[in-house]
């Protein structure tokens, strides 16, 4: 059976060493956050990650989702109880905002969480994960009166929630909802529609669920700007906040899926269900988007959460399995052969995950920093320019962090072998499980043109130029120095391709907007390698003072260095080629017609 340990060690490196979450004491919300408490949280998350949720991860996997004939699901063996202990622990509440009931400490240690029950078990993660989602939304654009009835539940975990977008016959295309919701004159809506892959859509977890539900009121435009948001609530809430009557919502069936067995996906039939409109008229794609965005950076999370367990189990298997000699010479004569951590093929592989997971979990936390930050910096400008900052990171960390995880994953079952393509191994799950992250919440292919048809050019670019300034002052700082000098030029050099870069987007894509959508994937992880690099600079910076120092954890520290030089080694020239391809443009890729495709004539 696979196992899971959360990486509190490295967690606690990037939380209190890389971002220095103390130093932001003056903040609201983080006057808490001192270092022993960061620490109790991180440890304590980590233990009930691992010996409560893991061990719950193949069961849901094997088990999947019950749907009975009332429409009503039940969730595999054991998850209840878990969610049980999880709200009674109040894992939900970390970062929640105090005055629904959370404990209003930094989003940061809120990511930490989604992080370690992600790893742990996706499919529980997605419940509580989309909870936080909706929540946020509410917390937006919700009225008071709907924030008061909500809110205090969905935080405290009694309640759940959902985001429902996706019809029968649209998806990235919301302008094409059917969906329709017609006033019932007392300021409540009747909402009538299907909608499909509703993940956490109907389950036993808790007594209500709230759905987020897009729909479109009598005469709205028949595009995105006639698109409304409805909270639906699975049981009418009375006024004194109990629940009430059952709405008329209900799951059709549940989807049979490749991974993700433990959640409940579902198609939804709304008959006439009562809602009601959240924010104004025509503009619910707005409010969607809060949690869209908010799901965006989970999602990403979990492109490397499964990199990470894989990878854990990968290392086990590679230091006790015994095949072939090292081509140096026998590592261990004693033995018929040597374990297969020696070849440098096996090693290849487990220093991309390695590289990659430890500069993701980076990437992601100080994204939440970010968004932190954004809500309560100090002053206005130092708000406005963090929401920017992550505004432009979410694709990449969606985009690139859960390319990068699936093929991460893919690999750590190839040091497996033939037992990697035997589920009770348990590496079968781990990839089957991370190929929805690049789907879900937007594919990645909507997530480059989001990077690179929006976000680059939003502002005149400022984000994108603010991005640049900061990676170029962090290798100017690091240039002189004999350990990071080495790093920082190499840095720079994929730096300078992602300029490059984007101002061949500025002198082509105007004249040919194929030529934006032929490079957006590549630029798209161009931007996620120099990020990335940016990350293990800074992780080298600190392990380098920590070291000079002369303190404890010295092997720690060194295995930080030799990582950022093996990611500068091996994944900075990739941006090069990526640039190459970007600049070939679209010509040869949409020179075919249709027929061409054609196989069976």
């Amino acid at each position: 059976m696979p196992r899971y340990t959360a990486p509190t060690r490295d967690t606690r490196f990037i939380v209190n060493e890389v971002l220095d979450l103390a130093s932001y004491a003056n903040l609201p919300g983080f006057e808490s956050a001192t270092p022993d408490m960061i620490d109790t949280v991180i440890n304590e998350a980590g233990r009930f990650c691992s010996e409560v949720l893991a061990p719950l991860n193949q069961v849901g996997d094997l088990e999947g989702c019950t749907r009975h004939p009332d429409g009503t699901v039940t969730t595999p063996a054991g998850f209840k109880e878990a969610y049980q202990q999880y709200r009674e622990s109040g894992w939900g509440t970390i970062s929640q905002p105090e005055e629904f009931g959370g404990q209003g400490m930094p989003h940061v240690l809120g990511m930490v969480m989604e992080e370690f029950t992600g790893t742990a078990n996706q499919a529980f993660a997605m419940y509580p994960g989309l909870t936080a989602g909706a929540a946020a939304a509410l917390r937006a654009k919700g009225s008071p009166e709907q924030q008061a009835m909500y809110l205090p539940k969905m935080i405290s975990g009694e309640w759940s929630g959902t985001m429902n977008l996706t019809e029968p016959h649209c998806g990235t295309d919301l302008g094409m909802i059917r969906t329709k919701a017609e006033p019932n004159g007392d300021g409540s809506y009747a909402i009538t529609g299907t909608k499909i892959f509703i993940s956490a859509g109907e389950h036993d977890l808790t007594e209500n669920i709230i759905h987020l539900v897009l729909a479109k009121t009598p005469g709205a435009p028949d595009s995105t700007k006639g698109i409304s948001l409805f909270v639906v609530p699975k049981f009418l809430v009375n006024e004194d906040g109990s629940v009430g009557e059952r709405n008329g919502v209900s799951c059709g069936s549940i989807e049979h899926k490749m991974g993700i067995h433990g959640n409940a996906t579902c198609v939804l039939n709304y008959d006439g269900a009562t809602g009601w409109m959240v924010g104004e008229e025509n503009k619910g794609l707005a409010a969607m988007f809060i949690m869209m965005n908010a799901a965006r950076l989970g999602v990403g999370i979990q492109g490397y959460a499964q990199a990470e367990v894989a990878y854990q189990n990968a290392v086990a298997y590679a230091l006790d399995r015994r095949q072939g000699r090292a081509l140096t010479g026998p590592a261990e004569p004693e033995a018929k052969a040597d374990p297969i951590f020696v070849h440098p093929d096996v090693r290849r592989m487990l220093m991309d995950a390695k590289a990659f997971t430890e500069g993701m979990r980076a990437l992601c936390l100080w994204g939440a920093l970010l968004v932190d930050l954004s809500h309560k910096a100090a002053s206005e400008q130092e708000r406005a320019d963090a929401d920017a900052l992550i505004g432009l990171m979410t694709p990449v960390i969606k985009g690139y962090g859960t390319d990068k995880g699936y093929d991460v994953a893919t690999n750590m079952q190839q040091v497996f072998g033939g037992h990697g393509y035997v589920e009770e191994w348990g590496m079968s799950q781990f990839v089957r499980d991370a190929r929805i992250a690049m789907i879900y919440e937007g594919t990645n292919g909507v997530q480059a043109m989001d990077l690179c048809g929006r976000k680059l050019a939003q502002n005149g670019g400022a984000a994108v130029q603010a991005f640049f300034r900061m990676v170029g002052e962090d290798i100017a700082a690091a240039k002189g120095d004999a350990v990071l000098g080495p790093l920082a030029e190499q840095l720079e050099k994929a730096l300078g391709e992602q300029q490059a870069a984007t101002m061949w987007f500025m002198q082509n894509a105007m004249a040919n907007p194929n030529h934006l959508g032929a490079g957006a994937h590549h630029y798209m992880h161009i931007m996620g390698i120099v990020t990335l690099g940016l990350m293990w600079l800074r992780m080298a910076k600190v392990a380098q003072a920590k070291l000079a120092e002369g303190g404890e954890d010295k092997a720690f520290y060194e295995a930080k260095i030799a990582t950022a030089r093996y990611f500068m080694d091996r994944f900075i020239p990739d941006a090069g080629a990526l640039r190459r391809k970007l600049e070939a443009g679209a010509d040869s890729m949409m020179a075919l017609g249709e027929e061409a495709f054609q196989t069976a004539a």
